[in-house]
């Protein structure tokens, strides 16, 4: 039975992080092929089926697992299925994907957010096709090196599309291992701890499959909240089921408050009805994406005389009644609304059309938010 933390109170966390360097060579081999051997089994028979899964006995498709990987991250599996599906159906391979424009993938990226992801996935396409050929290299190593390839995306794809033996960690896993093994060390800083004690189960052979059991164990299983232990292939070597305290691991530093950042959104509309919509820098949060004209997001709130004076043209603005409120990961954004009309461009740089048509545009949410206040206003 694999015990390689203390009782779960705070007074053992220090005796955790000392073990924590020797924690993977005490457990006995034959523990862990016991190990292995039971959350396969039990992955033959439960696996979930998805989009980007091979079936039992397929080769895996390392470009669907790299583009599943990239929507996942921060993304669940029930919101990025559907749009993983579009995304096949318009770009089936590499190629098709590298020949497309930005704007495209931009705009079939609306709703998932975090979009840096899809800038870096449009990019790492290209670098692949012009570069590599087309092929994935098959080691975290090299695929560390492509555009918005990560740790744990590069050993996911390395395990799952090549059967290297890697060890990703994603929320599962680490939700998994730190109750498998009592770890009292606080997230984030304990992912490394947490690293260490998964590579040693990592098998030879069926590395993808284990890795992806890990992750489904967690998702269906070992779950956030009232995990269902009786269905758990591991609940007899599980420490904190043990200890009956698997709700408290992992254990989660207090978090700070987000900061607010204010900010404004200019609203001109044109004699015929069109708004001027203007694209953001590649670079930074929500690059390349399309908005109304904005000011820069700052901690101190806009006054509207302010505002105005920091206009993108001297007109005649108000200031539309709400605000517009929208959660970034490290932040909490409001903007205030002004508006004004005008007769003709006043030679600003945009494209300028419709708000009925603003679909046809990648708009993020906070723009469609503003959109929205504009309507009901």
């Amino acid at each position: 039975m694999v015990r390689l933390a203390g009782p779960v109170d705070n007074k053992t966390i220090e005796q955790n992080i000392v073990m924590r360097h020797t924690a993977s060579t005490n457990v006995p081999q034959q523990d862990m092929r016991r190990l292995r051997r039971r959350l396969l089994s039990w992955y033959d028979r439960h696996r979930r089926e998805l989009p980007w899964r091979a079936l039992p006995g397929e080769a895996a498709d390392p470009y669907r697992v790299w583009l599943s990987e990239i929507m996942l991250q921060q993304t669940t599996v029930a919101t990025v299925k559907s749009y993983f599906e579009r995304f096949l159906e318009r770009w089936p391979d590499i190629h098709a994907l590298a020949a497309a424009d930005l704007d495209e993938v931009l705009h079939a990226w609306q709703g998932l957010g975090y979009y840096a992801r899809a800038r870096n996935l449009h990019r790492c396409a290209r670098v692949l096709v012009a570069e590599y050929g087309g092929q994935f290299p098959d080691t975290e190593e090299e695929l560390r090196r492509l555009p918005g390839i990560g740790e744990y995306t590069a050993a996911a794809v390395s395990a799952i599309a090549f059967g290297r033996k890697t060890t990703p960690v994603d929320g599962n896993i680490i939700r998994v291992m730190a109750r498998l093994m009592a770890v009292g060390d606080p997230m984030p800083g304990s992912k490394s701890v947490i690293k260490e004690l998964t590579a040693p189960l990592m098998p030879q052979k069926r590395a993808g499959d284990f890795a992806q059991a890990l992750m489904d164990l967690g998702a269906t299983v070992c779950t956030p909240r009232n995990p269902v232990c009786a269905l758990c292939p591991w609940m007899k070597d599980c420490r904190a089921y043990q200890d009956q305290a698997v709700e408290k691991y992992p254990v989660k530093k207090k978090q700070r408050q987000r900061p607010v950042r204010h900010g404004v959104a200019y609203w001109i509309t044109r004699s015929d009805g069109a708004v001027l919509l203007r694209r953001r820098e590649e670079k930074g949060l929500l690059g390349g994406m399309m908005e109304v004209p904005s000011s820069d997001w700052r901690e101190k709130s806009w006054s509207a005389p302010e505002a105005r004076s920091n206009a993108p043209l001297k007109s005649k603005w108000v200031r539309i009644p709400g605000v517009v409120e929208h959660t970034f990961t490290h932040f909490h954004l409001e903007l205030i609304v002004m508006k004004t009309r005008v007769r003709k461009d006043h030679g600003l740089n945009g494209t300028w059309c419709r708000p009925d048509e603003f679909s046809e545009f990648a708009l993020p949410t906070v723009m469609k938010k503003v959109a929205r206040l504009m309507q009901s206003s």
